[in-house]
């Protein structure tokens, strides 16, 4: 546990402290245990220092009541910050996913000497639909408007159940070991102070457009995006590609929201290449 950005923050890290930092920043109501161990020390072992947080309202970190966030956007992106100051980390290379994408963006414009490299995985500049960028797909469109009713919050096995429906309909096409993921769901439930104040980060303000920010962007960058993304298709990444200076563009065939265990022989040399530089 750390205090960052006056808040208590549970923070894990995988490696050497004396390699160059990563930083890596899951996506809305995700904990740091998304970052699956053997992502974290497939990268520790390409000399990165991993580190990884809970988010507010998940896993160990600070929680609120549910419906009551008590934060903004604004405090998800300082956040980090605090992370790297507690840790004693003047930088950092930054990955972000989804909502942590989000997040990493706003880093680099607003913090840009804390970050040595960007890495924005299935995510966007903008909402879905917004700015001229495509909606999620029907399908989605469909899971939210007819949403898996809420657990019993008390109960392990319900909620584990639920998790791991709910995160269902953001996968591609590769197979999914379901086995796998309720194992991951289990960590996650267990590790959770109270899993339903995830939903939090889905209300919270501030953060504002930044699309038309892109062109400030100055970290090297590099965009991992899913053929198959249902939530940000692929136009919201190829959008970040074009609109960062100098950003590259890594699309994962047969991928969706996600980071499935299949990519990783492909993203995890692309990120330590990128990293390098």
């Amino acid at each position: 546990m750390v205090r960052a950005n006056g808040v208590d923050i549970c923070v894990g890290t995988v490696g050497d402290p004396d390699d160059p930092a990563m930083l890596l920043i899951h996506g809305a109501a995700s904990s740091m245990d998304w970052w699956e161990d053997e992502f974290c020390a497939r990268l520790a072992a390409g000399g990165r220092f991993v580190v990884r947080y809970d988010h507010r309202d998940t896993g160990r970190s600070v929680t609120g009541a549910p419906g009551e966030p008590d934060y903004t956007m604004d405090d998800l992106v300082a956040d980090p910050i605090g992370v790297l100051d507690a840790l004693g980390l003047a930088r950092a290379h930054v990955m972000g996913m989804s909502m942590g994408g989000a997040i990493a963006q706003l880093l680099a414009l607003d913090h840009a000497d804390r970050v040595a490299t960007l890495t924005l995985v299935a995510t966007s500049p903008s909402g879905p639909g917004a700015d001229g960028l495509p909606p999620m797909t029907d399908e989605l469109q469909a899971h939210f408007a007819a949403p898996r009713p809420e657990p019993d919050w008390s109960d392990r096995a319900a909620v584990v159940e639920w998790l791991v429906e709910v995160i269902r309909p953001y996968a591609g096409s590769h197979p999914v070991d379901e086995g796998a993921l309720r194992r991951l769901a289990e960590r996650v439930v267990d590790r959770s102070t109270d899993v339903a104040a995830g939903a939090n980060h889905f209300a919270v303000e501030g953060g504002g457009p930044w699309r038309h920010r892109l062109g400030g962007i100055t970290a090297p960058t590099l965009v991992v995006h899913g053929a198959e993304d249902p939530l940000f298709p692929l136009p919201h990444g190829r959008a970040l590609a074009d609109e960062i200076p100098g950003a590259r563009l890594l699309i994962l065939d047969r991928t969706g929201h996600e980071l499935p265990r299949p990519t990783w022989d492909v993203v995890v040399p692309a990120v330590l290449a990128h990293t390098a530089r």
